[in-house]
């Protein structure tokens, strides 16, 4: 059985951050560990094709956009392999 953190004996209680230092300071760890930002793109796609990765996505626990981005990313490096000089 999985375990919620809404479980957990204190999860009621809350605090206050900055939370835009927080971001701040997530970006700048990110930066010096030398992760590149990603870039917001759009593409169109067939309904049913979507709520499919949708599903398959959430069958495997991942955000379906995390699972585009790696099929994007896998399929590119593929055809790469057979059309480059």
């Amino acid at each position: 059985m999985r375990k919620s953190v809404k479980n957990e004996k204190g999860y009621e209680k809350s605090f206050d951050a900055n939370w835009s230092e927080v971001k701040t300071g997530l970006s700048k760890a990110r930066a010096m560990a030398g992760e590149l930002r990603k870039v917001p793109t759009s593409i169109a796609l067939d309904p049913i094709f979507l709520a499919d990765l949708k599903r398959e996505a959430n069958l495997n626990g991942v955000p379906y956009q995390v699972l585009m981005r790696m099929f994007i990313i896998q399929g590119f490096q593929e055809w790469k392999k057979h059309h480059s000089a």
